[in-house]
């Protein structure tokens, strides 16, 4: 499986950042500021995106796996792939995300802690309710790890 960056037609990926980030006005809020790699064999099977958000901060904005690979340990790897790869150059990534039973356990066993927490961010930003686990999502938590 390669690590490989993609930097022409990011949009050609809508369909699975739309996995991650239900609304295409939200990614087109960073996805052409942002750095987009992907894992692939003969497709691209995960994504993410991250943007310099100053001060020593990575921030991962999108991370999705496809359905079909979900459960086989792409969505760690990715995470690990862009710790590797910004080593030294970051203090912390960041990552926001909604209070979902799914995606918080997820991020914590990647080594992430939670830092803030952002009130009402889905439903101010998002102009349609956002479920997830069978919870709507309603404020944004943020969840840090540390560069070594």
């Amino acid at each position: 499986m390669r690590f490989i960056e993609i930097k022409e037609n990011k949009k050609a990926y809508l369909p699975l950042l739309l996995l991650a980030d239900e609304q295409e006005s939200m990614i087109d809020r960073y996805l052409e500021r942002g750095i987009m790699y992907a894992l692939a064999d003969s497709e691209v099977l995960a994504i993410v995106v991250v943007t310099d958000e100053g001060n020593g901060v990575l921030e991962i904005k999108n991370i999705a796996v496809s359905p079909m690979a979900q459960g086989k340990g792409l969505g760690r790897k990715m995470i690990e792939n862009i710790i590797a790869l910004y080593q030294g150059q970051y203090q912390t990534l960041l990552v926001g995300t909604g209070d979902s039973p799914l995606t918080i356990p997820f991020y914590e066993k990647c080594g992430f802690k939670k830092v803030y927490t952002v009130p009402h961010f889905f439903t101010d930003y998002y102009d349609h309710p956002i479920y997830e686990g069978g919870k709507q999502l309603i404020d944004m938590i943020y969840l840090e790890r540390k560069f070594l």
